[in-house]
């Protein structure tokens, strides 16, 4: 059952993430009930501006540089740079520290333990760096590896959700501008013209990221755009250039200014003599919509996965092509939040639960025609599912 939502939008409807929004409230929850778990006092970070648990944690975004975050039942203490104390008071809802900011962070965070706790184990992620869990280990503490914080950030809330609305009208709008592009396009020989110049999958790219940036989000150098063969590099960011007939495939994948993504695909077509692309443009669609309809509160993240393998198989494209093969050749989604990608996945056995934001990306390649892939983000709702932000799908681009 699927419950979309065809806007969502709030009062800057113009599809930017306000930069003056505050940011989402943390919730340590998981956290609290990992540390009772494990009888543990506190849990332990390390990491810099790069690393997204910490974001998570703190909502601290700088510096490039390794600084320490301490929690207990009590609250959290961050180990800021001494530099970055006024952002860190502003961005961060506890106690900043900036003591002996010359120290390594692990050990800044060993005092910090040294003086708040009274017990040997504590708990950090897997990913904590290997120089901080010796300085925890030298100074007797027991370091416990615990997934509580991607089990938090796979569930979001109200507020994060709305970040990712935000940043997704952000998507769509350099979607539109795309498509728009394309719609004017007029074929020439072997070639599409536009504005007077042949079209390139590099000009296209230009053209959606400027649409972003007008509303105040980041491409990071994620906005994929391929063109007939090179649709089959799922990641390509090169320069193609574009003919009439061919598919040509948009991955737009913006972050906001509070860190959060949004991920969308399309797939258009302009002068389609109706051959190989468009029997691949039905199959993925009817893909999609039958994941649409699978995501459910309960459902294995994997059975999402294998409804549209079966779709796909159903048109017949193989639904498990190794990468350069015809066909499917990847996962059917992904769980999006402060990484582009994160849990859950929908290849694992996870069970989706609501709060759960995932990408659902059917696609189909060849690696001598082209490619199609048709993506909608969606949040798990008691329901089924909503589309964060719908944006019209079209075999034929379509101008404003």
């Amino acid at each position: 059952m699927t419950d979309r939502q065809s806007d969502g939008s709030t009062a800057d409807g113009d599809g930017s993430t306000a930069p003056g929004t505050p940011a989402p409230e943390t919730n340590f929850d998981a956290l609290d009930r990992a540390l009772s778990d494990a009888d543990a006092a506190a849990f332990v970070h390390v990491g810099d501006r790069f690393d997204d648990d910490m974001r998570y944690l703190t909502r601290f975004s700088g510096p490039d540089r390794e600084y320490a975050f301490v929690y207990t039942p009590d609250g959290g203490v961050l180990c800021a740079p001494s530099l970055f104390e006024a952002q860190a008071r502003r961005e961060f809802d506890g106690e900043v520290r900036t003591a002996n900011a010359g120290d390594p962070a692990g050990v800044r965070a060993r005092a910090v333990l040294d003086e708040l706790t009274d017990s040997e184990t504590v708990l950090a992620p897997r990913s904590i760096p290997h120089d901080a869990a010796v300085y925890l280990e030298r100074g007797g503490y027991d370091v416990a590896s615990t997934d509580a914080v991607a089990a938090a950030r796979a569930v979001k809330t109200d507020a994060e959700l709305d970040c990712l609305r935000r940043v997704q009208r952000a998507a769509a709008a350099g979607m539109r501008r795309a498509e728009t592009v394309l719609a004017e396009a007029t074929p020439e020989g072997d070639e599409l013209v536009w504005a007077g110049d042949p079209l390139s999958t590099e000009r296209l790219r230009r053209e959606a990221n400027a649409e972003l940036a007008a509303r105040g989000v980041t491409d990071t150098g994620n906005t994929v755009v391929g063109a007939g063969p090179t649709c089959a590099d799922l990641h390509y960011t090169g320069t193609a250039a574009i003919q009439p007939g061919e598919t040509v495939l948009l991955d737009i994948s913006p972050r906001g200014p509070h860190g959060y993504y949004g991920d969308l695909s399309r797939t258009y077509v302009v002068a389609s003599d109706g051959g190989w692309e468009r029997r691949a443009y039905v199959a993925v669609e009817s893909a999609l919509d039958v994941a649409l309809s699978t995501v459910e509160p309960g459902v294995p993240a994997g059975t999402v996965h294998a409804e549209v393998a079966a779709e796909l198989a159903a048109y017949g494209f193989d639904p498990e092509a190794a990468e350069g093969e015809a066909g499917f050749t990847h996962g059917a989604g992904h769980g999006v939040g402060l990484s582009l990608h994160e849990g859950p996945s929908l290849r694992a056995e996870t069970e989706l639960r609501p709060g759960h934001v995932i990408t659902l990306e059917p696609g189909v390649y060849d690696p001598e025609r082209g490619g199609v892939r048709l993506e909608e983000l969606v949040v798990v709702t008691e329901e089924g599912c909503e589309i964060l932000h719908e944006h019209p799908r079209s075999f034929a681009p379509r101008g404003e």
